[in-house]
C-alpha cells in the first residue's frame, strides 16, 4: 500500500501536469521501470517524455525547453544518475543567470531521489545521497529536501512558481511502493526476504 508520502507525490505531479507549460522528462517517465514512474500515473500521457540513458543530454535538453518558455520537470530516479548530469546542472543550468548577467534565468524543476538499500540493494554505484555535495556546488539553483509527506505539495507548488531552477530531493524509503513493472512473483521473493 503506497504511503501518504507517495500519495502526496502523485498529487504534486497531478498539479504540475495540469499546468499548460509543463513537460516531464527522464528515465522511467513514459515507460515502467522505477518507483518514481507510478507517481506520474495522473499526469497526461502527452506530457511524459521517456528519455534514453543520457543524463547530461537530458539536463541540457531540459535547459533548452526552459529557455523556450516550457517548465520542464527533469526526473532522475537516483542521485547516482543525476551525477552524470553534473556538468549541465553546475556549469550551465546553475551558472547561466550569472554569466548572462541576468539575461537568461531558466525555470525548471529537477526531481531526484535518495534510494533505499533494503530489501533490494541497488549496489554501491546506485545508492548514494549527493545532496550536500550539490548544495555546495550550486550558486543560483535552489535545493530543497522533502523528508516528510507534508513538505511535498507546498515545495513542488513553490518550485513551479519560483523564477529559477529548483532541485527537489525525495526519499524512496518513504514511498511504501515498489518499482513499476516489477512482476508480482518478484515482489513475493522480496517480501520473503523481509
Amino acid at each position: 500500500m503506497p504511503s501518504k508520502y507517495f500519495q502526496e507525490l502523485v498529487r504534486a505531479m497531478r498539479i504540475l501536469g495540469e499546468m499548460d507549460d509543463t513537460l516531464f522528462v527522464g528515465q522511467g517517465v513514459g515507460c515502467a521501470g522505477t518507483t518514481m514512474t507510478d507517481t506520474l500515473n495522473e499526469v497526461p500521457r502527452d506530457k511524459l517524455l521517456e528519455f534514453p540513458v543520457a543524463e547530461d543530454l537530458q539536463a541540457g535538453y531540459c535547459l533548452g525547453l526552459a529557455l523556450t518558455g516550457k517548465l520542464p520537470v527533469c526526473i532522475f530516479p537516483r542521485w547516482n544518475f543525476m551525477l552524470c548530469a553534473a556538468n549541465q546542472i553546475v556549469n550551465h543550468i546553475d551558472r547561466l543567470p550569472i554569466y548572462s548577467n541576468g539575461g537568461y534565468k531558466p525555470k525548471m524543476i529537477i526531481r531526484v531521489a535518495v534510494p533505499v538499500t533494503d530489501p533490494f540493494d541497488p549496489g554501491p554505484q546506485h545508492d548514494d545521497d549527493f545532496t550536500l555535495a550539490f548544495k555546495h556546488m550550486l550558486r543560483t539553483v535552489q535545493l530543497l529536501r522533502l523528508p516528510e509527506a507534508e513538505d511535498i505539495v507546498p515545495a513542488y507548488t513553490w518550485a513551479a512558481q519560483h523564477d529559477g531552477v529548483t532541485i527537489l530531493v525525495e526519499y524512496t524509503d518513504q514511498y511504501g511502493a515498489i518499482p513499476s513493472g516489477v512482476p508480482e512473483r518478484e515482489m513475493e521473493k522480496l517480501d520473503a526476504v523481509r
